[in-house]
């Protein structure tokens, strides 16, 4: 049975990476999907781990070449998922995670129907202030921009399946998984799982 295609966006600051990755730590059926970019790589990341670093020119052959399934540019970084990968990891039976802004949220739809999309906001833009300054990662400059930026992405968030206000971590966390595990007992994917159970129930 294929797996379930997941998107998950935010603005930055809004504890989407944390949410995920706690998420991740107890779904073995879930995958994270490693985007490309041409982003430089930030102290403490991996090439492969948190993204396939490439330069601007590797990126464009690889659009020419329609490799991603989808692809975006922000703050004059770009950002693109392999197509090719994606589809091999859902025919295999795996929930695939991409962690993508509303652009490619809405070029996946076009062409994905088995998509579940999930945006998380903060509780307020004084939090999603005072949490990417307590980052320490850029400029007062680049946090106006990401603040500004913040604003038009969450404009799109009625675009989505569902949303969460990561207000409380923890409640934050269950409300992701409720929203994965509910997806799992849907009527396809059960009797799927437990074809033979249910057949027997079912039988005369």
């Amino acid at each position: 049975m294929l797996g379930t295609l997941y998107i998950i966006s935010a603005p930055s600051g809004c504890g989407k990476t944390s949410l995920v990755n706690a998420m991740l730590q107890s779904a073995s059926h879930m995958l994270l999907s490693i985007s490309y970019t041409t982003r430089a790589m930030r102290p403490g990341e991996q090439d492969g781990v948190n993204y396939h670093y490439v330069d601007l020119k590797t990126f464009e052959a690889m659009v020419e070449a329609e490799q991603f399934l989808e692809s975006a540019t922000v703050f004059g970084n770009c950002y693109g998922t392999s197509q090719v990968k994606v589809e091999e990891q859902l025919q295999s039976g795996f929930d695939v995670v991409l962690e993508i802004d509303w652009q490619g949220a809405r070029q996946i739809r076009c062409s994905f129907a088995n998509v579940v999309s999930i945006f998380i906001l903060p509780p307020s833009k004084e939090v999603l202030l005072a949490r990417l300054c307590s980052r320490r990662q850029d400029s007062a400059d680049v946090i106006q921009k990401r603040m500004a930026l913040a604003h038009d992405e969450m404009a799109h968030c009625s675009e989505y399946d569902y949303i969460i206000i990561n207000d409380n971590f923890d409640y934050a966390l269950a409300d992701l998984n409720a929203i994965v595990h509910a997806r799992r007992l849907r009527v396809a994917h059960q009797l799927y799982r437990f074809e033979p159970l249910i057949t027997k129930l079912c039988s005369d």
